[in-house]
């Protein structure tokens, strides 16, 4: 009888050790799947948020820079990343450190392998940024936005090779109709009245900058993915802000050169000065465009640090068919079949990548069930030897 007891107590102390390190190997995982497994959709919901709310009203306020007057390439690339200080009050709200976290610090590497991590990132990003500027400038909206759905296909290559992203039946669907959504918009450029005053070769270079940005930021998620579980190794908000903010004082600082380099500097005055809608929402509308990328990257960062890189990706091409609808309003943008197609193609693309989430999601969660049901079983048969 005492033996059978000590057998039962060391069972019982073995599984209080596993469900222990599950926590620590897990991170941010629910102990408590009740309460945390709201808490985490919450959580979720508030990223995307973020997400579909800063790409939105960032998109749009780009594009009304340009519109109304603006022409610096710089100064919009400058103002796509200068936002992060409004980040530094999260700071106060992160939690302190305790000791699973000292323990895991001790493994963590040198500091000259984040500040290489975090200049690498940031040259990266500002060369997007810049991309991106040279797109919007020359691109209607409707037609920039649809051709930033790319970045989705993009993400699951470079998750497959960075990332071991498996490739399935539906995620390649889904990368096939991305890709034609945005060969559709080159062959046929936007006969609105904004793209009459561009210039075919303008119209290319926007479409191929726009491209290129989107394999970068593509790219730039699935580092940062891997960067999370290689180097930084820690789910906690500080980590996530550090990232955020070492990059983007890295890129602000590589704008802000090519601002003064290129010689742009010397005529924001006048910009300012000529811009059609007045001073004041000269300067609203550059702080707007600031805050809104801001919003966006830390909804971003969040989906990646408690999801994956290309979760992140998909959630922001689900604002896709957002941008297009409100710059008919806003901006006259045209409608016509080959976008209407492309948009279709794109949401398709969408819905199929989702399947694929929900299908590997089911699949977890019935091997969870599986391990569960087959725990006691063993248990019982150790219990009984």
């Amino acid at each position: 009888m005492g033996k059978a007891r000590e057998v039962r107590l060391q069972i019982m102390d073995h599984e209080v050790k596993e469900e222990n390190s599950g926590e620590l190997d897990a991170g941010h995982q629910p102990s408590v799947p009740g309460i945390k497994g709201h808490i985490w959709w919450i959580k979720m919901g508030i990223y995307s948020f973020f997400v579909l709310s800063g790409q939105t009203t960032a998109t749009l306020l780009g594009r009304l820079y340009f519109e109304e007057g603006g022409n610096s390439k710089w100064m919009s690339a400058f103002v796509q990343l200068a936002g992060f200080p409004l980040l530094l009050p999260f700071y106060c709200i992160s939690l302190p450190k305790n000791s699973t976290t000292d323990s895991i610090d001790m493994d963590r590497p040198p500091a000259f392998t984040f500040a290489f991590l975090y200049v690498s990132l940031g040259i990266i990003m500002a060369g997007i940024c810049l991309l991106y500027s040279y797109g919007t400038s020359y691109l209607p909206v409707s037609t920039f936005s649809l051709i930033c759905a790319s970045q989705l296909g993009f993400n699951a290559l470079f998750s497959f090779f960075l990332n071991s992203q498996k490739f399935t039946f539906f995620i390649t669907n889904s990368l096939i109709l991305l890709t034609i959504s945005s060969a559709l918009l080159v062959f046929q450029p936007d006969d609105s009245s904004d793209s009459k005053k561009i210039s075919k070769g303008n119209y290319i270079t926007g479409f191929l900058c726009t491209l290129f940005a989107s394999a970068g930021y593509a790219l730039l998620l699935s580092l940062t993915q891997l960067a999370f579980k290689k180097i930084i190794k820690r789910n906690t908000m500080r980590a996530m802000l550090d990232l955020i903010i070492y990059q983007n004082i890295v890129a602000t600082c590589l704008t802000l050169v090519g601002l003064f380099a290129s010689g742009d500097w010397k005529v924001l005055s006048k910009e300012m000065e000529e811009y059609e809608l007045g001073k004041v929402s000269y300067l609203m509308t550059l702080i707007w465009i600031a805050a809104g990328w801001d919003v966006f990257t830390l909804g971003a960062v969040g989906l990646i640090f408690d999801v994956s890189s290309l979760f992140s990706n998909v959630i922001s091409t689900l604002g896709l068919p957002i941008v297009p609808v409100l710059a008919v309003f806003f901006f006259h943008d045209k409608m016509d079949g080959v976008k209407v197609v492309a948009m279709l193609l794109a949401i398709w693309g969408f819905v199929s990548y989702m399947y694929q989430h929900y299908l590997d999601d089911f699949k977890s969660k019935a091997e969870r069930a599986n391990a569960t049901q087959a725990s006691p079983a063993s248990t019982s048969e150790e219990v009984q030897i």
